[in-house]
């Protein structure tokens, strides 16, 4: 089988750093460095998840343009099976343009593309049935967020697949999508900014208690510099954040979930794998883009 299969946001990020003030009209910068990735909730997590040695796929959907080329170029070249990447000539390629401060926070400016329009066909379901993760990161997206995508997700969680879930810039009402999809996941992984949105101003164990009592079969709440926390089995375990001077954060949720599914794939306990998915995050936080400073392992 294959290791991981991710759906969901695929966007091409062009990262500028440092950027701490926009320049004059007519003044060119000069900066240090200039990149382009691939990125989102999907291929961000699929390049990171590569690149630490899983076998992986990617079901999501790119313009039928230049930016679109560019983006299966590179999953390609990161060994990502990208035949479940749809071409859409309605809408182009999701395309972010990130200016990096000096202290690696990044405003971002993000077109809204053909990404948006992923959806699990017959065959994407069945490249997720056929892989030992699946990683849903496509909550609010149309298509992604029906009973039937849903019931898909049921299924291939019913044929022994670890499911995962991330989120894409949730809004209030999320919540109740998340209602009729956490009952299929095994692990709930958002950010603490995320979980702000969904359910105010709540400590990590009270969040933890919410989602896991709407289904959820454990959950790890992405805290940034504060670390994480998680809930499995009845037991919280908070693992803390590396000491690092970050360069670029713009992909650590997306590599924290990569790394603590890599983790997993090994047989860690879910402790260690949090731990795993720690080192991950702070490896691709010290350099610029969605993989950092991540060094490519060998399956």
């Amino acid at each position: 089988m294959r290791d991981l299969t991710c759906v969901g946001l695929t966007t091409l990020d062009i990262l500028v750093r440092p950027v701490d003030a926009l320049p004059d009209a007519q003044q060119p910068t000069l900066v240090e460095e200039i990149a382009l990735a691939p990125a989102g909730t999907a291929s961000g997590t699929a390049m990171v998840a590569a690149t630490l040695g899983l076998d992986t796929a990617v079901i999501s959907a790119v313009g039928q343009d230049v930016n679109g080329d560019i983006v299966l170029q590179l999953l390609r070249r990161a060994g990502i099976d990208c035949s479940q990447v749809a071409r859409l000539g309605e809408r182009p390629t999701s395309t972010s343009v990130l200016t990096i401060r000096s202290d690696g926070e990044r405003p971002v400016f993000h077109m809204l593309g053909a990404s948006i329009l992923t959806a699990m066909s017959p065959a994407a379901i069945e490249t997720a049935r056929g892989s030992r993760f699946f990683h849903f990161g496509g909550v609010g997206f149309p298509n992604l967020s029906s009973p039937e995508a849903f019931a898909a997700v049921k299924s291939v969680r019913a044929g022994g697949t670890y499911v995962t879930c991330d989120l894409i810039a949730p809004q209030p009402q999320t919540i109740e999508t998340l209602r009729g999809l956490l009952p299929h996941v095994d692990c709930f992984m958002p950010s603490e900014a995320e979980v702000r949105v969904l359910l105010g101003d709540v400590a990590p164990a009270e969040a933890l208690t919410a989602f896991t009592g709407m289904g959820a079969g454990s959950c790890i709440i992405k805290r940034g510099g504060a670390g994480s926390i998680g809930w499995s089995d009845s037991e919280i375990f908070e693992v803390p954040a590396k000491s690092i001077t970050p360069v670029d954060t713009t992909s650590c949720g997306d590599s924290y979930c990569a790394g603590f599914i890599s983790g997993l794939s090994q047989g860690l306990s879910f402790r260690d794998a949090m731990g795993v998915a720690t080192e991950t995050a702070a490896e691709v936080a010290q350099g610029l883009g969605t993989l950092g400073k991540l060094k490519r392992r060998v399956a």
